[in-house]
């Protein structure tokens, strides 16, 4: 692997779909809450890792738009957890300098979880360390939607004319305006899809799809994904330059 001066200059930001709580927990005969649970302490050792390796961005799709449609009980669970998570953890991201952001379609404004999702973001907003975005209550979809409306009102209000807008407008009008795209996109759990995640953003990002379930992985396999990373050339639509040498 190349020493860490020359990863963190080359791969900027990984996304992480952690998927394969349910699958874990029934392998074991536990119930799918207690692959959640052991989920949480595993994106607490990956953030860990992200920022030994001076990662500058990580952003873990956590909860989806569509996930409201499991099991009530099985909500109730991953929002305890989510709670838990933000309470117990914001001091310690806090003093490790990390910042917090949470993408997705806005929740009530009076609801518990607005509040403390407000309360991490406030507290971590001046830090400068490992930039961390948790994508909650979150669909591509959905974000490309609410940018495209974004984009309609500066029209509507005169701001913009329709044949100027170009990528980078539509890029600043999503959730992730302030962050880079992906490098390296990896999914746990053995399946082979995106599930809406991040759809405008990973253009031209590398997919990593591990057979491992969440709960296994550990920083030796981030650091194998990494180094798998670094074995691909990003071409970008060019032509290889490795055929061309």
């Amino acid at each position: 692997m190349r020493d860490q001066d020359e990863q963190t200059q080359q791969l900027r930001h990984v996304a992480i779909i952690m998927d394969g709580n349910g699958r874990w927990a029934r392998k074991r005969g536990l119930p799918r809450t207690a692959g959640h649970k052991r989920g949480v302490e595993i994106v607490k050792q990956t953030v860990t890792k992200a920022r030994e390796l001076g990662l500058p961005y990580l952003t873990l799709f956590s909860f989806s738009s569509e996930n409201w449609s499991r099991p009530k009980p099985e909500v109730d669970e991953l929002m305890r957890l989510m709670k838990t998570f933000l309470r117990r953890e914001q001091e310690q991201l806090f003093k490790g300098n990390v910042r917090v952001r949470i993408i997705g379609s806005p929740l009530g404004e009076q609801s518990d979880m607005g509040a403390m999702i407000r309360g991490i973001e406030e507290k971590t907003a001046e830090n400068t360390g490992l930039q961390l975005t948790v994508a909650f209550n979150y669909g591509g979809r959905d974000e490309i939607v609410r940018a495209a409306k974004r984009l309609a009102k500066r029209v509507q209000a005169g701001e913009l004319a329709p044949e100027d807008i170009s990528e980078e407008h539509f890029s600043h009008a999503l959730d992730t305006k302030e962050i880079p795209d992906p490098d390296l996109l990896i999914r746990t759990s053995g399946e082979y899809r995106i599930s809406n995640f991040l759809l405008w953003q990973l253009a031209y990002s590398e997919f990593m799809f591990l057979d491992c379930n969440w709960p296994e992985f550990t920083p030796q396999k981030f650091d194998e994904a990494i180094a798998a990373f670094y074995a691909r050339e990003r071409r970008y639509g060019n032509v290889s330059a490795r055929s061309t040498a």
